[in-house]
């Protein structure tokens, strides 16, 4: 099994962009790059640091830059931007515009940090930009005004994608499919129309090490691949569900591709081909139908949950998607990892686990309930940085040490 510091340098060689960027699931994979965490944790779980209660609804991971860390919630029904340092101090509370109020309340996508501006993707379809000293609001964009997009069931959700001097936007109009804007002032570098799905609340994946560097998103009905350097459509694989709803950010490794959704879809391998210019199937498995939890990869294998059908954790064999084993003794959720540990956060249960990475079985080592917070559902995904996991239940953010 391959070392998390052999595959964090995988990831940070072939597929992150040049510059230094701050995102979402840490760099898209879900793993984080912590060293020396804690195997075990006491019987009533790791110790709370801070918690904070009143950052509004909403389901978006938090971001963090050196010092200061940004989340993003929804009151009344306006969107807030709030700061705070590592002590969980409150430093600012920005509003931003309109969140999405009509189900499942509160803001979604993550904060993307890059160059000393913020970029937030609202559930109404604004993708603001923001100065990340001032917090003035430099530019924004609307998929429906600007794009002639449409919003979605359940309100837009992604993590904007920055690769070099293009910040990625999935508007999801017919001829305005997927559009690469400059990062700093907005204006259109170029326009995809793919294949004129809506939007399916993915948040797009980029890939460096082809003859063609492209973008990979899940669109409502399709995956398709496009050129960075032009927009244009390289490939498109038919993959959709009754819901047409595929959250789960794509996991890339030496040309294979993985897709994962909910709603009895499941799971699909491709292979990137002819220099990255079309793909093909390798397999598909019914058992990993993860709807919105994540999967990572580590080694060989990946790992996530199922969907309402199964409730189970599963691990596949990532060269041919046999599956390792099905374990339905700890609720589904959310997936992240560090250190050679999976971090497993109960959609349902109000549970965090600690489980050990091994394909031989679900080696549930410590679990703890996330007594703090309230909502519908614990959506988003926890974050691990400096030896802190940081957890998001609603309106409530804690900090956890687990070093």
């Amino acid at each position: 099994m391959r070392s998390t510091f052999f595959l964090a340098f995988v990831f940070i060689a072939f597929i992150l962009p040049a510059q230094n960027t701050i995102q979402w699931r840490n760099d898209r994979t879900g793993i984080y790059n912590e060293k020396d965490l804690l195997k075990s944790w006491p019987a009533d779980g790791p110790q709370l640091l801070w918690h904070y209660t009143g950052i509004g609804e909403g389901h978006s991971s938090v971001a963090i830059d050196v010092n200061k860390i940004y989340a993003t919630g929804m009151t009344g029904s306006t969107g807030h931007l709030y700061v705070f340092d590592m002590n969980g101090k409150l430093l600012n509370n920005k509003e931003y515009g309109t969140e999405w109020n009509r189900s499942h309340n509160g803001s979604r996508g993550t904060v993307t940090i890059n160059e000393g501006k913020l970029y937030i993707f609202s559930g109404t379809g604004n993708l603001i930009c923001m100065n990340q000293n001032t917090l003035d609001i430099l530019w924004q964009k609307n998929i429906e005004t600007d794009f002639e997009g449409k919003n979605i069931m359940w309100g837009v959700n992604e993590s904007p994608l920055i690769i070099n001097e293009k910040v990625i936007l999935t508007a999801g109009g017919k001829e305005h499919n997927v559009v690469a804007l400059n990062k700093k002032d907005g204006s259109l570098i170029w326009s995809c129309p793919g294949e004129g799905d809506l939007s399916a609340y993915c948040s797009p994946l980029f890939i460096s090490d082809q003859q063609v560097p492209q973008i990979v998103t899940m669109m409502a009905s399709n995956i398709i691949g496009i050129e960075v350097a032009t927009g244009k459509k390289l490939w498109s694989y038919k993959y959709e569900n009754f819901r047409k709803i595929h959250p789960n950010t794509p996991i890339y490794d030496n040309d294979m591709i993985l897709c994962t959704s909910g709603y009895k879809k499941g799971s699909v391998m491709l292979r990137l081909i002819d220099g990255g210019r079309n793909v093909e199937k390798v397999w598909e498995s019914l058992d990993l139908e993860t709807k919105h939890g994540g999967v990572v990869k580590i080694g060989n294998y990946v790992y996530g949950s199922g969907d309402e059908n199964s409730r189970s954790w599963f691990c596949l064999d990532w060269k041919t998607g046999e599956t390792k084993y099905e374990d339905n003794s700890f609720g589904k959720g959310v997936t992240i990892a560090a250190d050679g540990m999976l971090y497993c956060y109960s959609e349902n249960k109000r549970e965090i686990a600690l489980v050990k990475a091994t394909p031989e079985k679900f080696d549930l080592i410590s679990k703890f309930p996330v007594t703090l917070g309230n909502g519908e559902n614990h959506w988003a995904h926890p974050v691990i940085n400096k030896g802190v996991l940081y957890v998001r239940f609603g309106d409530t953010l804690m900090a956890y040490k687990i070093k």
